[in-house]
């Protein structure tokens, strides 16, 4: 599917009154061929709450449920306001990803804030069990999915 559909069918899944937050992940995971993925909101007291994912290990679960900004991948990207991608998660060492990570079995790995005139929404994560590097018209992608989900939250 071209960007442009994908695009598309994410506005038409945003225009719903309540959207199916579970369909946008998947809908996002399968335009990037992606295997794991999670969507988190800002919740007022500034952590990022977790609002749906696919994949992850059960046993992570609690783990991931609320990210502070500033910690692993969604955090920083929450931070930073700008993507952080990791082309293998599984042999890095940079300490953006924290050890529990390693557990997903994921390696190429991309998460972006969910961003609408400078103000953070929250984050979307998305991965692939091998090896990636994600080019920057997906990061680009990533963040326009991003902003067209806090159009929604706005």
């Amino acid at each position: 599917m071209n960007p442009e559909d994908f695009k598309s069918n994410i506005e038409t899944e945003l225009k719903k009154e309540t959207p199916n937050w579970d369909n946008l992940l998947k809908m996002t995971l399968a335009h990037f061929d992606c295997s794991t993925g999670t969507l988190h909101l800002l919740d007022t007291n500034s952590l990022l709450q977790l609002k749906t994912q696919v994949g992850i290990p059960e046993f992570l679960i609690p783990k991931l449920a609320t990210i502070p900004i500033g910690k692993g991948m969604a955090g920083i990207a929450a931070e930073r306001k700008k993507p952080v991608e990791m082309c293998n998660l599984q042999t890095d060492d940079s300490g953006v990803a924290r050890p529990s990570a390693k557990d997903t079995k994921v390696e190429g790995s991309l998460a972006a804030p969910l961003m609408l005139n400078d103000k953070l929404y929250g984050t979307i994560g998305i991965a692939k069990p091998v090896h990636y590097d994600f080019t920057e018209a997906e990061s680009n992608l990533l963040m326009e999915i991003g902003t067209l989900i806090s159009k929604k939250l706005s």
